[in-house]
């Protein structure tokens, strides 16, 4: 087992800080009254982890240290953008490169996931405020476990896709009963999540077209893109508040 504490830090973004210029377009970086009440008064919230928790795409890396990245990174975008089913190019992504456990393993040990600037302190701080945090992902829990590890998330409060393997290693397929696996799963999530704990509020913390889907009614009441890693402007558009930066949700609970 690699020492996660050693292994993981918060790194700038790999692209650039997106400049207010650049969001001229966009009337939701400043949150309303309602808004803000809602982020305030939230008692759970969920995070995706790919370009949200974490500055990379975990499958892409993956499959990039397998040597398909480029392929596979075309899918993802699509997949993001909600141009395709999740659940298709979740398949269409692993059939390119189908990892092995032992691959899995050697990747995280030579390249630990980067953690988004200030996502921990932003996670102590909801923790503090008595809020309950959830890790809701496409992505795998191989991966993700670590990172809720350090950020002292419990495995309980995941929800993510399990890779499966043959009792040799080989790559087998993943488990399609995950809710995470399919279209619509980080919806179902989110209503699994607060029918079973009976929240009040919730909000959704997230980049990508299947994080927004998990607004509607008996999921989340709000929901905030992260624009610090991906900015996708569909999302963005109709998100109910745009964030660019941790600090600013930070300093919003104070």
């Amino acid at each position: 087992m690699m020492k996660h504490s050693k292994s993981f830090n918060s790194v700038a973004a790999s692209v650039q800080p997106l400049e207010a210029s650049a969001l001229g377009r966009s009337e939701n970086t400043l949150p309303s009254k309602e808004v803000l009440q809602l982020w305030r008064t939230a008692d759970a919230v969920c995070f995706d982890v790919d370009s949200t928790v974490c500055v990379d795409e975990g499958i892409d890396e993956l499959a990039e240290f397998c040597g398909a990245g480029k392929a596979v990174a075309e899918w993802t975008a699509r997949a993001m953008g909600g141009s395709v089913p999740f659940e298709e190019a979740l398949a269409a992504r692993l059939s390119l490169f189908k990892p092995s456990l032992s691959q899995v393993q050697d990747f995280l040990e030579k390249r630990p996931p980067r953690l988004s600037p200030g996502i921990d302190e932003l996670v102590k701080k909801l923790k503090a405020n008595n809020k309950n945090v959830y890790l809701i992902s496409g992505g795998f829990r191989h991966m993700i476990n670590p990172i809720a590890s350090v950020l002292g998330i419990p495995p309980e409060n995941i929800f993510a896709n399990q890779l499966l393997f043959k009792s040799s290693g080989e790559f087998l397929g993943f488990d399609a009963n995950e809710p995470t696996s399919r279209s619509g799963g980080k919806a179902a999530a989110v209503q699994q999540i607060r029918k079973a704990h009976a929240y009040k509020v919730l909000a959704m913390i997230g980049d990508g077209a299947t994080d927004l889907e998990a607004r509607q009614p008996g999921g989340a009441d709000l929901f905030i893109c992260y624009g610090g890693v991906q900015l996708r402007e569909a999302v963005a558009a109709k998100a109910d508040w745009l964030v660019l930066n941790f600090k600013d949700l930070i300093s919003s609970l104070d």
